[in-house]
């Protein structure tokens, strides 16, 4: 367990400026702790930000040494443009470079960080149609699940130094500020959505603030180790979120987007983020007695889509 009880724990966050290092830095600043933001480009002395360039494998001293937690969140975004071999080269780099960076630094250093919470995805899985997969589930098949094994074996150097290690396999991250479900809301509130391909897919989702909490649960709860599914506990059909959706806009969504369609529009992508099915429970959470805000879908909307 870090240290609580009114002292503060200082913990070093990368990819503080994406969806969910934005909601994660002020959270925690807010619980008392102390933040320091691990950021690209070079910060004045005064910000109090630290500095690193994963590309060329160059992090500023003293890097993780000295902070009492690591949270791990930086990485290209898995939609930011179509699947390329450069794209997805990127994809990749990014994100085992990065970690593997962070944690060989953190196995340098004289004094480690008790934990580093790093993020992975629930790509991991693959496309597994409606079996129900745990943390103790085998890794699919693809480029998705190829990188996020090879994502998580890079935190192997932390692990080695001793340091509790956290790997978040994330869902669906729904907030209307960024995200998948910023995305659906332009066409869903024209009343242009529907469902992709057949809708029998199941898509595993977390709100942003539920995210924030696995986060700061994964920092202070010493059960936790190892792949921790950070989805909520009700997985719903692609079919089930579309109709929750149109709803809670007061819109119909009669436009379904057949499978050619999808993968005409997105390419290898589709297959792999649209139309897969991953049925994932958050087992280990609720083998610690973590308690979701938003469980279930049809809530979490109303609240993330007032009026």
């Amino acid at each position: 367990m870090l240290p609580h009880g009114g002292l503060p724990v200082n913990i070093l966050v990368s990819g503080s400026t994406g969806l969910v290092g934005s909601a994660l830095c002020p959270a925690l600043r807010q619980a008392g702790h102390r933040v320091t933001r691990l950021v690209r480009t070079r910060p004045a002395s005064a910000t109090g930000d630290a500095w690193w360039n994963p590309e060329a494998g160059q992090i500023d001293p003293p890097g993780p040494d000295g902070f009492d937690a690591v949270v791990h969140l930086a990485g290209e975004g898995i939609a930011a443009g179509r699947w390329t071999a450069g794209q997805k080269a990127r994809i990749r780099d990014s994100r085992v470079q990065g970690t593997g960076l962070i944690a060989n630094a953190i196995a340098r250093a004289s004094r480690p960080p008790r934990v580093l919470v790093s993020a992975s995805a629930i790509g991991y899985y693959g496309d597994r149609g409606e079996t129900v997969l745990t943390e103790e589930a085998a890794p699919g098949q693809g480029f998705l699940p190829e990188v996020c094994r090879a994502w998580e074996d890079a935190t192997s150097a932390a692990l080695a130094r001793g340091v509790r290690v956290v790997r978040l396999r994330i869902g669906v991250v729904l907030s209307p500020k960024g995200g998948a479900l910023a995305k659906m809301l332009p066409p869903f509130r024209l009343g242009f959505g529907g469902r992709l391909g057949t809708g029998k897919q199941y898509m595993s989702w977390i709100s942003l603030e539920d995210l924030v909490g696995v986060i700061r649960a994964a920092l202070q709860n010493d059960t936790l180790t190892g792949p921790v599914n950070a989805v909520s506990p009700l997985p719903v059909t692609n079919s089930a979120f579309t109709a929750a959706l149109a709803a809670t806009l007061h819109r119909p969504a009669l436009f379904p987007m057949p499978a050619f369609a999808a993968r005409l529009a997105f390419g290898e992508m589709a297959d792999a983020l649209l139309l897969a099915s991953a049925r994932v429970e958050p087992a280990r959470l609720l083998a610690a007695g973590h308690i979701f805000r938003h469980p279930a879908l049809p809530q979490a909307l109303l609240e993330l889509l007032p009026g």
